[in-house]
Formats: C-alpha cells, structure tokens, sequence
C-alpha cells in the first residue's frame, strides 16, 4: 500500500500465519535461547505446559504479515520505535496468528513536507481469539518518490 492508501480510523485484519515448534526452536537456538523456548521436555513440566515461542518472534511474524499486506512496495523506509510493546499470552506450536492493524494517525510531519507518518496500533491473536501481541509503531514514509512520480 503507498502512503495515501492509509486513512485513519482504518482497520485491516491479515493472515494467518502459523508458527511450528520447529520454528519456535530455530528462532530460540539463534535468539533467544532460553530454556522455556528451547526445552522441549522442562517446558512441559512448567507454567505454559510446553514450549512457548519468543516474545521477540511473535513481533517479527507480525512484522512480516505486515510488510506483506500493508508495506511491500510502499514508500515506507523505517520507524522511530514503539510507543509500547505488550506481550500479552504465550504463543505456542501450530498457533495459527491473526494481525490486526488499526491506523491511529496519518500525517505529513510539518518540518519535512516529504515525510509521511502513521501511528498505528498491531494486535495479533491466535486461532482461540486469544491476544498475543499488542503494540503501538510509528512508520515513515518517503513522499518524495511520490511526488516525483505525481
């Protein structure tokens, strides 16, 4: 979607994506190797009755639906962080996750007419319904390639 694709107040449900326990295993060993994300057997013994995935790989499979169904071939060239960031139940094998996005604010920043900013808000649930993910992103927009080619 480019820039002017994006209107506040705008929802858009994308997915799903499902996420494996070999998944869950690769991230772990690679990024976040603690024991509740790399042990199969102590993690069924624990709080979450099995492995659960990274908060860190549940942000990047919102990430990626996102980029997907909303950023590809978009404008779109960062952000400046998160407002916050809440991971809010484990994520586990063969959860099937859905991303919602709601756009909050869409701007043209007033020191820099070539800049688009959208504040949005990502919640991600699984196939129970039950919210995993919510955050809150700022993303920049290079308006220039748009008005290069208007």
């Amino acid at each position: 979607m480019k820039f002017a694709d994006f209107e506040e107040g705008m929802v858009a449900e994308v997915g799903p994506t499902q996420v494996s326990e070999q998944d869950i295993l690769e991230f772990a060993k690679r990024y976040d190797p603690q024991w509740f994300h790399t042990d199969v057997a102590l993690s069924a013994k624990r709080p979450y009755g099995g492995l659960i995935a990274s908060g860190w790989q549940t942000c990047g499979l919102a990430m990626r639906l996102s980029v997907d169904h909303f950023l590809k071939d978009s404008e779109s060239f960062g952000s400046p962080g998160l407002a916050y960031l809440k991971w809010l139940a484990p994520v586990k094998p063969n959860d099937a996750l859905i991303l919602k996005a709601t756009v909050l604010e869409k701007r043209v920043s007033s020191k820099n007419p070539k800049l688009g900013v959208l504040r949005w808000r990502w919640q991600m649930r699984n196939q129970h319904n039950i919210e995993v993910l919510d955050l809150e992103a700022t993303s920049l927009f290079d308006l220039s390639q748009s008005l290069a080619s208007a």
